[in-house]
C-alpha cells in the first residue's frame, strides 16, 4: 500500500514526485458528497485535508476535475486524485532561522523573539514561524506537541519566550503557567495621559460578537486580570508596566483598549501609528519561572528593540531600567 502523509511529508518541494490514487466509487456511496466519498475511500487522510485537494483542482471526477466537495458522486464513476502536499502539511518542517537564544540546557530555551515572527503555523502563515525554527535546530522538538511551545506572544509583539526541550519539562512548563507560577512582565506603549497611580484590572475576555478576529471584555469572556504600572506619561501618551495575572488571547491590547488606552499601532484595538512605531508597541520584558526540572529559580530580561526604543525617545520617555 502506498504510504500516507505524514506532519512532516517528505515530498514538501515543488517537483517531487505527486501520488495519484485511482478508484472506483463503489455503489454503497452512490449519491454522497464527493469529499465524504474521498474520505470513506481514503481513511488514512482527513476529510479536511481532502477538501483542500479538492479545492486545489487535484481530484478529477469521471475525468473532469472537481472543485465542490458538496458535488454528489455516483456509483461506477472514476476519481483520480492527486495527493498533492498542502500548505498545512508543510507547516511542520524544519526551516533554519537565527534565534536569539538567552538561554538553553537540556530541559528548556528562553529566546527574544523579534517582532513579525509568527510563533506557530497558522492559515495565511504556514511557514517561516517560530515552530519552524525550533525543528531546524533540535530534532528532538519532532518528539514534542508544538515542538516544546508552552505560550505564545502575538506576531507583532517582541520578546521573551520559554520553550521545552523535553516532555517532562513542557507538561511541567504548562502546570505552572497555568497555575500562574510564570511572571510575564511587559512594558506597553499606549495613547493618551496616564491618571493616577497602578492599576489591576478584572475584565473577562471572550470573543467580540462583531468582529470574530478580535477579542473584547464581555461579561460573557473568561476570567482575565491584568496589573498596570504607569513608567512616563505625558501629553503623547503613557509607558506602561504590565504584569499578566491570567493569559488570554490579546489580553494587555484588549484591557488597555477598554481603559480608553489603545497600544500605540495597534490597528486592530484601535491604537493608530505614532512615534515611528508601525507595529503594536508591546514587548515582553521579563520572565521569570522555576526550573522545571532543577528547581532553581530563572530570571530573564530583554531590553525594547530599536523600534521601541527610537518611539519611547520620540516622545520623550526615556526611563531608567528600560
Amino acid at each position: 500500500m502506498p504510504q500516507a502523509f505524514s506532519d512532516t511529508p517528505e515530498f514538501d518541494e515543488p517537483g517531487d514526485a505527486i501520488e495519484q490514487r485511482r478508484l472506483s466509487v463503489p455503489p454503497a456511496l452512490h449519491g454522497e458528497r464527493l469529499d465524504r466519498a474521498l474520505a470513506a475511500l481514503l481513511p488514512e487522510f482527513s476529510r479536511n485535508w481532502l477538501a483542500q485537494l479538492i479545492a486545489q483542482g487535484a481530484v478529477q471526477l469521471d475525468g473532469t476535475p472537481a472543485l465542490k466537495p458538496a458535488r454528489r458522486v455516483q456509483a461506477g464513476w472514476p476519481l483520480c486524485v492527486e495527493l498533492r502536499p498542502t500548505p498545512a502539511s508543510r507547516a511542520f518542517t524544519p526551516q533554519p532561522m537565527p534565534l536569539d537564544v538567552l538561554h538553553e540546557d537540556a530541559h528548556v530555551l528562553v529566546i527574544n523573539k523579534p517582532a513579525g515572527l509568527v510563533v506557530h503555523p497558522a492559515p495565511g502563515n504556514w511557514s517561516g514561524t517560530l515552530l519552524n525554527g525550533l525543528l531546524a535546530r533540535d530534532e528532538r522538538a519532532f518528539e514534542l506537541p508544538r515542538a516544546g511551545i508552552v505560550h505564545r506572544l502575538d506576531k507583532d509583539t517582541s520578546g521573551l519566550m520559554v520553550v521545552a526541550r523535553s516532555r517532562q519539562a513542557q507538561d511541567a512548563l504548562a502546570a505552572a503557567i497555568a497555575a500562574r507560577e510564570v511572571r510575564r512582565e511587559y512594558l506597553a506603549l499606549a495613547h493618551r495621559p496616564w491618571s493616577g497611580g497602578a492599576q489591576d484590572v478584572d475584565a473577562p475576555i471572550g470573543r467580540d460578537a462583531h468582529m470574530r478576529l478580535r477579542m473584547a471584555v464581555t461579561p460573557s469572556g473568561r476570567s482575565a486580570q491584568t496589573h498596570f504600572e504607569p513608567l512616563a506619561t505625558n501629553t503623547h501618551g503613557c509607558l506602561l508596566r504590565c504584569l499578566l495575572r491570567t493569559g488570554r488571547t490579546h489580553q494587555i491590547r484588549v484591557h488597555l483598549a477598554h481603559l480608553g488606552h489603545p497600544i500605540v499601532a495597534d490597528a486592530l484595538y484601535g491604537g493608530a501609528q505614532a512615534a515611528g512605531m508601525t507595529r503594536q508597541a508591546l514587548h515582553a520584558r521579563r520572565l521569570s519561572f522555576v526550573h522545571p526540572i532543577s528547581g532553581e529559580p530563572l530570571h530573564f530580561e530583554a531590553p525594547p528593540p530599536a523600534d521601541f526604543a527610537a518611539a519611547l525617545a520620540a516622545w520623550g520617555m526615556e526611563v531608567e531600567g528600560v
